[in-house]
């Protein structure tokens, strides 16, 4: 089996030889960087730089936007809290599987953590269970870190507590971390979003939501889809029915509309990948959203 971080890097295109190679590097480095006073070093402007980092008389003598970056004041701790029960072995938005999603989410991040000096942990849902990967500090550490979420999604045999993994989280990570949930379209519930309320206390949050796939297609089928959660099989006959796809388009619209007002009232940063192909422009827009906002 090819490594599950090597197919992340294949998405990224960020070539592991290279300092920096991505936009997604400078988004990354306005979110975490330090704002002390002590010189780093100056590197070419990147996306997702903030203009307030350029570096006006080195830019003048490079001849192009140059950024001083100064040592951050701490190392930082990205903490990804994975819902990784059975809602993970569906089908994400573009038909594809949302467990490679996740796999992608977390690889690329992880992947910029590290390159950034940052540790990397990982908090998953082991049957029901909370259970906590031990802290990662190279490429071969995450390539083992994804592994472990790959078999955790593969051996899920119920739904995973999210309240639970919230609830963990605010209970066992006293140390102020970069928390990145990775969920899918379950509604907040009032239990969550106290923890939520808890935990953007004591941590920064990121929210990803990773799309289902419609579960009436547009058009006649004779595929079967079932519910990952419950095997229940979506009947064929409903598939094509315009009604039914559109009844279920503005359900979805609304639980979207939904889960936004309680994150944005909590000032949560958040951002939803339909697949493989579109995260990291979704990842790179949530980033540097994040950035600028702080």
């Amino acid at each position: 089996m090819a490594g599950l971080l090597a197919q992340v890097k294949s998405r990224l295109f960020i070539a592991s030889t290279l300092r920096s190679a991505h936009p997604l590097d400078g988004a990354y480095a306005s979110l975490v960087r330090g704002r002390s006073l002590d010189f780093e070093d100056l590197r070419p402007y990147e996306a997702g730089d903030e203009v307030r980092d350029i570096d006006w008389r080195a830019t003048a003598r490079a001849g192009e936007p140059m950024v001083r970056r100064s040592y951050a004041e701490r190392r930082h701790t990205i903490l990804f809290v994975v819902d990784s029960g059975l809602g993970m072995r569906a089908l994400a938005r573009d038909e594809g599987g949302k467990k490679e999603l996740a796999i992608l989410a977390v690889g690329a991040l992880g992947i910029l953590a590290l390159r950034h000096g940052d540790d990397v942990l990982l908090l998953l849902s082991d049957h029901g269970r909370p259970r906590r990967v031990a802290s990662r500090r190279s490429e071969g550490g995450l390539e083992l870190l994804l592994r472990q979420l790959d078999a955790a999604i593969d051996d899920a045999d119920d739904a995973a507590p999210r309240d639970a993994l919230l609830r963990t989280v605010a209970q066992s990570f006293a140390r102020r971390m970069i928390v990145v949930l990775v969920t899918d379209e379950q509604p907040i519930t009032a239990a969550g979003e106290r923890e939520l309320r808890r935990l953007r206390v004591q941590h920064d949050l990121l929210w990803l939501t990773l799309r289902d796939a419609d579960p009436v297609l547009p058009e006649r089928s004779s595929g079967v889809r079932r519910d990952a959660r419950t095997g229940w099989a979506v009947p064929e006959f409903l598939h094509g029915d315009g009604e039914v796809v559109a009844e279920l388009e503005a359900e979805r619209a609304a639980a979207d509309e939904r889960r936004a007002a309680v994150l944005d009232r909590l000032a949560i940063t958040h951002a939803e990948l339909d697949g493989r192909d579109t995260a990291v422009a979704a990842l790179l827009r949530m980033l540097h959203g994040r950035s600028r906002a702080r």
